[in-house]
């Protein structure tokens, strides 16, 4: 559906605008769809991202700077996040024995096991989004949205 539809919009909306608008709209759409596949595991999308982070470390701890400098979403409050994944028990956090300043987040089993379960039911949620598109049109799509992005930077 055009997004001039979903907002019931009666005027004209310049290109550029309906770039942005039809970015916000999907995001918010691909996020809530990710939320409800989540909701069963008692998961934010800001914690999976962090588990995904610290699985990516291949069993070598993280600091919160190099957690923070890799989420997606960069406004998220990482103390916040670890404290919450403590309390699931689906990571440790420690002292850093070389720099006590430091503060080292290590994903447990757990944790590993829980992006176990949820890797099928993720990739086939971005199936899903995908499946209107071919392969083509998913690397143009991705081709443009990086062109887009990067005008800014």
């Amino acid at each position: 559906m055009e997004i001039e539809k979903i907002i019931k919009s009666t005027i004209n909306i310049s290109a550029a605008k309906k770039v942005i608008l039809n970015m916000v709209y999907t995001n918010t759409l691909v996020g809530e769809k990710f939320l409800e596949k989540l909701k069963p595991y008692d998961l934010s999308s800001e914690q999976y991202n962090v588990l995904r982070i610290l699985r990516g470390q291949k069993g070598k701890p993280a600091n919160m700077c190099v957690i923070q400098e890799r989420m997606i979403a960069k406004n998220s409050n990482t103390t916040r996040l670890i404290d919450k994944l403590l309390l699931k028990q689906l990571v440790t956090r420690d002292v850093c024995p070389d720099n006590r300043r430091k503060i080292e987040v290590l994903i447990t089993q757990k944790g590993l096991d829980l992006l176990t379960e949820l890797d099928p039911i993720v990739i086939q949620h971005e199936e899903d989004f995908a499946s209107n598109l071919t392969s083509t049109e998913l690397e143009e799509l991705n081709r443009l949205l990086e062109k887009y992005r990067n005008t800014i930077n």
